[in-house]
């Protein structure tokens, strides 16, 4: 599938501010799935853009601008081209549940096993856990019982709540957005000891206009799976990934610090086109 897409964030402030420093993740990195065929970030006020790779591999831009300013603008426009990953077949046998800590003696695997800053691994998300796969023993099983179970427990309900929000109060009020629903499959991912990853990316729909986010897991033999527990299903070829984490924290689009008033507002728009 053929991708273009245009990302503003735009942040307007109550008075004067100055000493902005600024990390954006909004460049996706290509693998064996996707490929970034041209990318452009834009910043006004202007400003010098430096970038890096992060402990997890995402593209990050960074820039300040020391000059008083009232307005911040960052745009990126990029094309980029995705393909399927074959898809593992749901009821296949792919690796015993029980042996899945064999694979948090891999140092990247054991990262995506641990509690996080919006994901818990309490005792209600272990029992959760336990009743979306009960009667299972293969992993691959085990995660696709777990993104369906979220899918069809929680309710999608816009601006219910923020990027702020912990996956406990999202088990609390069995609500939220697909950052909620990734956070929770997460956690009940990691309970059973499956590796789980955060995922920011965008996915193609008819009336796109945000980022979206998913999760992949851990499965020796397969490798890491995407899925969707938002919509309840595999990952494919309308899905593009941006940056991955332990839970949002690790990858929002745009974040940093500058001095000046707290009073603000934001607006972020998103133009997605595709094709074949």
């Amino acid at each position: 599938m053929k991708w273009e897409i245009i990302h503003r964030t735009r942040y307007d402030y109550a008075s004067l501010v100055r000493e902005s420093f600024n990390e954006v993740r909004l460049q996706p990195f290509s693998d064996e799935w996707q490929s970034v065929d041209d990318f452009l970030l834009k910043i006004l006020p202007a400003a010098r853009l430096r970038h890096h790779h992060d402990f997890y591999s995402n593209i990050v831009h960074c820039f300040e601008i020391a000059e008083p300013h009232q307005t911040l603008l960052v745009e990126s426009r990029l094309r980029a081209t995705t393909r399927s990953q074959p898809p593992i077949p749901e009821h296949a046998e792919t690796w015993p549940l029980a042996r899945m800590r064999d694979a948090a003696l891999a140092p990247r695997d054991y990262e995506f096993l641990q509690a996080s800053r919006f994901v818990e691994l309490s005792p209600e998300a272990w029992r959760l856990a336990l009743d979306a796969t009960v009667g299972l023993t293969d992993a691959w099983q085990a995660a696709l019982a777990i993104v369906r179970f979220v899918h069809a427990r929680f309710k999608y309900v816009p601006n219910s709540t923020t990027v702020h929000t912990l996956m406990g109060q999202v088990l609390r009020e069995r609500q939220g957005v697909c950052q909620d629903f990734a956070h929770v499959t997460l956690g009940l991912c990691r309970a059973l000891k499956i590796p789980a990853l955060y995922v920011s990316g965008y996915l193609a729909t008819e009336n796109a206009s945000a980022t979206h986010a998913w999760v992949e897991v851990f499965i020796p033999g397969q490798g890491w799976r995407g899925v969707d527990p938002t919509h309840g299903r595999q990952v494919d070829s309308t899905y593009l990934k941006i940056a991955v984490g332990r839970d949002y924290g690790d990858v929002p689009p745009v974040t940093g610090h500058y001095k000046g008033t707290l009073e603000r507002k934001m607006e972020v728009s998103v133009q997605i086109q595709t094709g074949v």
